[in-house]
């Protein structure tokens, strides 16, 4: 529509079911570009993306044209057959249920680039579930225990 503007980024995190460590350092890259494409294929513009064995960040200018679990599910699906087709695992691969989504000002845009580009450095640190409960505490998102992700500590 003529003469709408928008603004809006958003931080998403998801994981393999059961959290399990299914995202290989051999072709994490090649999964990145895959997501990559998927997102500027939905008009959506890429910022920063930093995937870990366990889970995975995603950090996106987001165009209004399309629902944000809609484009979650997009992701989900096609890089679950794009894993299968390429035979990748040995073992079957799912992404676990839910997803966190997190908005972000322009003015935080580099720091947030910063920490999904640095996801290795961080969970030097910090576990993915000490990390994905800071995050819903400072978005002050009330949440209950049975519908996080599986943490196996």
């Amino acid at each position: 529509m003529a003469n709408t503007y928008t603004q809006c980024y958003v931080h998403l995190v998801f994981a393999p079911k059961n959290r399990e460590a299914l995202i290989k350092r051999q072709w994490h890259n090649e999964l990145e570009k895959y997501i990559t494409g998927i997102i500027q294929n939905h008009k959506h513009k890429l910022l920063a993306i930093g995937s870990m064995p366990d889970h995975i960040h995603i950090f996106i200018g987001y165009h209004l044209n399309q629902l944000i679990p809609d484009l979650v599910e997009t992701i989900k699906t096609s890089t679950t057959a794009w894993i299968k087709y390429n035979g990748l695992l040995h073992s079957k691969f799912e992404w676990q249920r839910g997803y966190g989504a997190f908005t972000h000002s322009h003015s935080q845009v580099k720091t947030v680039i910063n920490y999904v580009l640095n996801q290795e450095t961080h969970h030097k640190k910090k576990t993915f579930k000490d990390e994905y409960y800071e995050l819903l505490k400072e978005f002050e998102i009330t949440f209950r225990e049975e519908y996080l992700f599986d943490f196996f500590d």
